[in-house]
């Protein structure tokens, strides 16, 4: 899997003309006193996104440039050019940063997608799955894609037997449990252990 399979589509952008917007990360409390902040990414490519130089944007177009980063834990903490104290940090805390996104032809050719492009295709089970399940049968439907510490995860309202959906789970969006996404025949295929997903193993 791409590791633009974690970029976020903005829907809310302000031009639909221009490109859409890739939520990257959320801005928590001041690291020390030197306008340093903890940093919370929402995107496998952290070091890309967080390299020097690097500039991400608010949704109301204000741009924060990067002077230098370093990984903490499961966080960043990154220093943003002109924020130079605590005082200033501390008033970015809870601040969503964003980044244009890259062309189509890129993402295509990356296998990346974003949110709105999964959310309604069908979840079929992959061919040689691991609960012998009949290659491709039909088990419910893409519903969300929520973001998790690690991964992504697809939200999945199941079909039960009669047909009826009301049920729903959770899969990490991660190659070894889905590993196919066609977008242009409209189903992701799923590989899950037993016990993930209702009704399944």
């Amino acid at each position: 899997m791409s590791s633009s399979r974690s970029a976020n589509h903005d829907p809310q952008g302000p031009d639909p003309q221009q490109r859409r917007l890739l939520r990257v990360c959320r801005i928590g409390r001041a690291q020390g006193l030197k306008g340093e902040v903890n940093v919370y990414a929402c995107t496998d490519e952290p070091e890309r996104r967080f390299a020097p130089g690097s500039q991400l944007q608010t949704r109301d177009g204000q741009v924060f440039t990067v002077v230098s980063s370093r990984r903490f834990k499961q966080r960043w903490i990154v220093l943003f050019q002109g924020v130079e104290d605590r005082n200033a940090s501390e008033a970015l805390n809870g601040i969503e940063l964003y980044t244009q996104a890259d062309p189509a032809e890129e993402l295509a050719q990356e296998d990346a997608w974003y949110p709105d492009d999964l959310i309604g295709l069908k979840v079929r089970m992959a061919p040689g799955n691991s609960l012998g399940e009949p290659s491709g049968r039909v088990v419910g439907q893409v519903s969300d894609v929520l973001d998790g510490v690690a991964q992504q995860q697809l939200q999945i309202r199941m079909t039960v037997e009669d047909g009826d959906e009301e049920t729903e789970g959770l899969i990490p969006f991660v190659e070894a449990l889905v590993p196919q996404v066609d977008i242009e025949n409209g189903y992701v295929a799923i590989d899950p252990p037993g016990g993930l997903l209702p009704g399944l193993g």
